[in-house]
This record gives structure tokens, C-alpha cells and sequence, in this order.
């Protein structure tokens, strides 16, 4: 009987911080951050989370571009954080993908690392960036907002 890692498949899973990343001054768009976590192979999983006060402009523009938009009630760190180690533990993929600027999400790093899993941590610019986050996972990216 195999393990569940010996039958993990190739993919990524891409998990969106919305309310840390989605700023007025970062200027950043759904698409880079999609394209930045492609580029480490094919999205199994594309989530973006975001809280109660998340405008039905954004759900529809995320939906459109090809994320599940989860919608949490106040803080969306821990089920993020939670679905981002299940998707390691269950061995749904081979790299998992945070963007935020949280350091919360060191932890979700550590234990995918843990599972063997390749890491990124994509920063939404270098402003107010966490160098922690980007510490704990085995990549990391910061979108230019120059090229925005």
C-alpha cells in the first residue's frame, strides 16, 4: 500500500491572502499573482480569501479569472493557513503557494517543507514585505508594482 506523498501528483496550490494583498497601494491584479504561481507549474488550486466586506465587484472578478473565492467572517489567516496544510498533508500537490505579506503564514511553510513540498511566497511589493515569510519558503517572489 503506497503512502499518500508517494501519490501526490504535480500541481500547485495557489492560496491569495485578499485583504493583505489586495491594497490600494500595491496596485496589484489577480493575474499577476496567478501568473507569478503558474510559473511554478500547473494550478491544482487557486483560492482567493477574502472577509465579510469583500465587494461583489472583486468575487466576481476573481471568479472570473479562475479562483474559488472563499469568504470568511472577520479574520481569513486561519482558513487559509488550514487549507494550506491540508493541501500539503493530503498530498494534493508538490508546491504550495502564499501571497501575503503575513508572517502568520510561516508556520504553513515550515510544514509543508516538512511534507517535501516545494514553497513560494509571493509578495505583493517590497513595502512592508515579510522577510520571515519569505525566509520560510524555498522561493519567493516581489511583484514590481513598477510593472503593474
Amino acid at each position: 500500500m503506497s503512502s499518500v506523498r508517494e501519490e501526490a501528483f504535480d500541481g500547485v496550490g495557489l492560496f491569495v491572502d485578499g485583504p493583505n494583498v489586495l491594497r490600494e497601494e500595491f496596485d496589484v491584479d489577480l493575474d499577476d499573482i496567478r501568473e507569478a504561481a503558474a510559473e511554478t507549474g500547473r494550478l491544482a488550486t487557486i483560492r482567493l480569501y477574502v472577509d465579510e466586506h469583500a465587494t461583489p465587484g472583486l468575487i466576481q472578478a476573481a471568479e472570473a479569472r479562475g479562483f474559488e473565492v472563499i469568504v470568511t467572517s472577520g479574520d481569513v489567516d486561519v482558513k487559509l493557513a488550514v487549507d494550506a496544510v491540508r493541501f500539503a498533508v493530503e498530498g494534493r500537490g508538490d508546491t504550495v503557494v502564499i501571497a501575503s505579506r503575513d508572517t502568520d503564514f510561516k508556520p504553513v511553510f515550515e510544514a509543508a517543507n516538512n511534507c517535501g513540498l516545494r514553497t513560494l511566497a509571493i509578495a505583493p511589493g517590497s513595502h512592508g514585505r515579510s522577510d520571515a515569510l519569505r525566509n520560510a519558503a524555498t522561493e519567493s517572489i516581489t511583484l514590481d508594482e513598477t510593472e503593474q
